[in-house]
């Protein structure tokens, strides 16, 4: 943590002691959760520190903890003072596998504050990179030769970009594409509310293969729930017109890959920075091995500066709960964010 972070922390709570443990749980985080995940998160060969009665006793006295992802999964048994916990990814379906879910202690998400700017961007890039035909340039070069007609590339003016879950990163999304005069559109799990800048219409989930039917272009941010597993399924993906390209950035079970496999003929692209398992298992053959398929090991949210706005909410709400009021982006556990 930063100097100005814990400056920021003593400033709302001059009377908290800070503990800071980074890396010292990598070890059994690795032997937890698995190479899959320690691969993709933690230092390369990081072990840990201390041992773990240290580390129990570390959890032991903490009231609040601040993390990233992966948590100790067993956090609420080894932690029993703890009432708040406070996870900086924005994704609460994160601690699905963990002892926090459904639990008494109060946790909050950095929903809506990360690095939504270079999600939106991946998205961006992701449409342009099948728009304009990038995705056959590998191909011609395996075969050392070059297919001019093959490309057929596309604008992305004037074309309609539907934004599955237009919250945080689906706004910014929104936004970067009515910048390239793109029609907007998308769904979020309540149309009340004012429209996020660029959008031209926002609607329930309930509309949401109305406006499949239109969109050449669809993102897929919305939160992994109940509500949302499967959402882009069979019907969803044979609503789409012909030609079209999906660009996932939520998450991989959002999609119904099966369908999806069976669909890609007739599509244009799919970007998948997300794919059901991540935590577990590589992508499946049928879509790592496909043509048009680009699949990135969750890297949408990476960008040489990392927003501050994760560790802003964390102070915010530690002086909320020093003054005793209600906490910003509290998990409801069943809504599942």
């Amino acid at each position: 943590m930063s100097p100005t972070a814990l400056a920021a922390i003593a400033d709302v709570a001059p009377q908290a002691q800070v503990t800071s443990a980074v890396g010292w749980f990598d070890g059994e985080l690795r032997e937890t959760w698995g190479d899959q995940v320690a691969d993709g998160y933690l230092p390369p060969n990081s072990a840990g520190r201390g041992t773990r009665a240290e580390r129990d006793a570390l959890l032991a006295a903490a009231d609040i903890v601040l993390c990233g992802f992966p948590p100790p999964k067993d956090l609420v048994a080894r932690a029993p003072r703890l009432q708040w916990v406070h996870q900086t990814p924005a994704g609460a379906s994160n601690l699905a596998d963990a002892d926090l879910w459904g639990s008494d202690v109060l946790v909050t998400t950095s929903r809506g504050l990360g690095n939504t700017l270079a999600i939106a961007e991946y998205v961006v890039a992701s449409f342009l990179h099948f728009a304009r035909g990038l995705h056959l340039a590998a191909a011609d070069q395996a075969q050392g030769r070059l297919r001019r007609f093959a490309y057929q590339p596309v604008l992305l003016a004037g074309k309609t970009v539907c934004v599955i879950g237009a919250g945080g990163i689906g706004a910014e999304v929104g936004r970067l594409c009515a910048g390239l005069g793109m029609t907007v559109v998308g769904t979020r799990r309540s149309a009340d509310g004012p429209l996020p800048e660029g959008f031209s219409l926002v609607a329930g989930p309930e509309r949401l293969h109305e406006l499949l039917a239109d969109a050449q272009f669809v993102a897929v941010c919305c939160q992994w729930t109940p509500e949302t597993e499967g959402l882009v399924d069979a019907e969803a993906l044979a609503v789409m017109p012909d030609d079209a390209v999906l660009v996932n950035v939520a998450r991989g079970e959002v999609i119904d890959e099966a369908a999806l496999v069976n669909a890609l003929d007739r599509m244009r692209g799919v970007a998948l920075d997300v794919y059901i398992g991540e935590f577990d298992r590589p992508p499946s053959a049928e879509l790592w091995g496909h043509p048009k398929v680009v699949i990135t090991p969750h890297v949408s949210g990476g960008a040489e500066e990392r927003s501050s706005r994760p560790l802003e909410l964390f102070v915010d709400n530690l002086a909320a709960l020093c003054r005793g009021e209600p906490l910003r982006n509290v998990i409801d556990w069943n809504r599942g964010y």
